[in-house]
Protein backbone atom coordinates (compact mmCIF):
# COMPACT_ATOMS: atom_id res chain seq x y z
CA UNK A 1 0.00 0.00 0.00
CA UNK A 2 2.15 2.41 0.87
CA UNK A 3 4.59 1.94 -2.31
CA UNK A 4 1.28 2.57 -4.65
CA UNK A 5 0.79 5.85 -2.60
CA UNK A 6 3.89 6.75 -3.30
CA UNK A 7 4.15 5.98 -6.65
CA UNK A 8 0.65 7.85 -6.95
CA UNK A 9 2.23 10.83 -5.16
CA UNK A 10 5.10 10.89 -8.18
CA UNK A 11 2.28 10.71 -10.82
CA UNK A 12 0.52 13.46 -8.98
CA UNK A 13 3.46 15.47 -8.49
CA UNK A 14 4.65 15.35 -12.19
CA UNK A 15 0.97 16.21 -13.54
CA UNK A 16 1.14 19.01 -11.32
CA UNK A 17 4.52 20.02 -12.58
CA UNK A 18 3.39 19.69 -16.23
CA UNK A 19 0.72 21.94 -15.16
CA UNK A 20 2.87 25.01 -13.85
CA UNK A 21 4.96 24.85 -16.88
CA UNK A 22 2.39 25.27 -18.93
CA UNK A 23 0.64 27.87 -16.75
CA UNK A 24 4.29 29.59 -16.28
CA UNK A 25 4.80 29.78 -20.24
CA UNK A 26 1.31 31.01 -21.03
CA UNK A 27 2.43 33.72 -17.71
CA UNK A 28 5.58 33.70 -19.81
CA UNK A 29 3.73 34.61 -23.58
CA UNK A 30 1.00 37.51 -21.88
CA UNK A 31 4.29 39.15 -20.55
CA UNK A 32 6.16 39.41 -24.23
CA UNK A 33 3.47 40.03 -25.92
CA UNK A 34 3.11 43.12 -23.55
CA UNK A 35 6.40 43.84 -23.95
CA UNK A 36 7.20 43.26 -28.07
CA UNK A 37 5.61 47.40 -28.51
CA UNK A 38 8.42 48.60 -26.48
CA UNK A 39 11.20 46.34 -26.58
CA UNK A 40 12.58 47.93 -29.71
CA UNK A 41 12.15 51.53 -27.33
CA UNK A 42 14.05 49.69 -24.70
CA UNK A 43 16.55 48.86 -26.47
CA UNK A 44 17.10 52.39 -28.07
CA UNK A 45 17.61 53.51 -24.84
CA UNK A 46 19.88 51.57 -23.22
CA UNK A 47 22.16 51.81 -27.03
CA UNK A 48 21.65 48.00 -28.14
CA UNK A 49 19.30 49.06 -31.24
CA UNK A 50 20.68 47.48 -34.29
CA UNK A 51 20.98 44.19 -32.39
CA UNK A 52 17.54 43.78 -30.56
CA UNK A 53 17.36 40.01 -31.80
CA UNK A 54 15.36 39.09 -28.24
CA UNK A 55 12.97 41.03 -29.50
CA UNK A 56 10.01 39.21 -30.71
CA UNK A 57 9.06 40.18 -34.32
CA UNK A 58 12.13 42.51 -34.57
CA UNK A 59 13.42 43.80 -38.49
CA UNK A 60 16.69 44.75 -38.97
CA UNK A 61 16.93 47.88 -40.20
CA UNK A 62 18.75 48.31 -43.60
CA UNK A 63 22.02 47.85 -43.34
CA UNK A 64 23.36 49.79 -46.55
CA UNK A 65 20.86 52.55 -46.47
CA UNK A 66 20.62 54.07 -49.87
CA UNK A 67 22.96 51.03 -51.65
CA UNK A 68 21.40 48.51 -53.69
CA UNK A 69 23.06 45.02 -53.12
CA UNK A 70 23.46 42.37 -55.31
CA UNK A 71 20.82 40.43 -53.89
CA UNK A 72 18.23 44.10 -53.36
CA UNK A 73 18.74 44.64 -57.28
CA UNK A 74 17.72 40.57 -58.03
CA UNK A 75 15.07 40.83 -56.08
CA UNK A 76 14.02 44.09 -57.86
CA UNK A 77 14.63 42.91 -61.31
CA UNK A 78 12.32 39.85 -60.23
CA UNK A 79 9.20 42.08 -59.47
CA UNK A 80 10.11 44.24 -62.38
CA UNK A 81 9.16 40.85 -64.37
CA UNK A 82 5.89 40.16 -62.65
CA UNK A 83 4.88 43.59 -63.00
CA UNK A 84 5.54 44.11 -66.80
CA UNK A 85 4.08 40.28 -67.45
CA UNK A 86 1.19 41.67 -65.49
CA UNK A 87 0.39 44.69 -67.32
CA UNK A 88 0.86 42.94 -71.06
CA UNK A 89 -1.74 40.18 -69.75
CA UNK A 90 -4.00 43.28 -68.88
CA UNK A 91 -3.09 45.06 -71.78
CA UNK A 92 -3.55 41.75 -73.66
CA UNK A 93 -7.07 41.77 -72.48
CA UNK A 94 -8.10 45.26 -73.02
CA UNK A 95 -6.72 45.31 -76.81
CA UNK A 96 -8.93 42.13 -77.10
CA UNK A 97 -11.91 43.58 -75.69
CA UNK A 98 -11.48 46.79 -78.60
CA UNK A 99 -11.36 44.10 -81.17
CA UNK A 100 -14.28 42.37 -80.53
CA UNK A 101 -16.54 45.94 -79.62
CA UNK A 102 -15.00 47.03 -83.03
CA UNK A 103 -16.10 43.57 -85.03
CA UNK A 104 -19.78 44.19 -83.26
CA UNK A 105 -19.54 47.70 -84.43
CA UNK A 106 -18.67 46.68 -88.06
CA UNK A 107 -21.51 44.13 -87.51
CA UNK A 108 -23.91 46.09 -86.49
CA UNK A 109 -23.38 48.93 -88.86
CA UNK A 110 -23.44 46.56 -91.77
CA UNK A 111 -26.76 45.60 -90.29
CA UNK A 112 -27.98 49.04 -90.11
CA UNK A 113 -26.74 49.63 -93.85
CA UNK A 114 -29.13 46.65 -94.84
CA UNK A 115 -31.90 47.67 -93.00
CA UNK A 116 -31.49 51.34 -94.53
CA UNK A 117 -31.41 50.23 -98.07
CA UNK A 118 -34.24 47.65 -97.83
CA UNK A 119 -36.67 50.78 -96.41
CA UNK A 120 -35.23 53.02 -99.23
CA UNK A 121 -36.06 50.38 -101.52
CA UNK A 122 -39.40 50.85 -100.25
CA UNK A 123 -39.86 54.15 -100.55
CA UNK A 124 -38.98 54.38 -104.25
CA UNK A 125 -41.08 51.34 -104.71
CA UNK A 126 -43.89 53.49 -103.47
CA UNK A 127 -43.10 56.57 -105.23
CA UNK A 128 -42.44 54.71 -108.38
CA UNK A 129 -46.21 54.09 -108.48
CA UNK A 130 -47.39 57.54 -107.77
CA UNK A 131 -45.37 59.05 -109.76
CA UNK A 132 -46.97 56.86 -112.93
CA UNK A 133 -50.44 57.49 -111.86
CA UNK A 134 -49.41 61.35 -111.51
CA UNK A 135 -47.76 61.26 -115.10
Amino acid sequence: KQASAIQTAVVKGGETEKACAAQDMAIRVQLQNKLAGVCEEMCKEVGAYPKCAQCPQFVEPDSTPGVMTWPELLEHMDNLVEWGQGMLKSWHKQASAIQTAAVKADASESACTAQDLAMRVQVQNKLAGVCEEMC
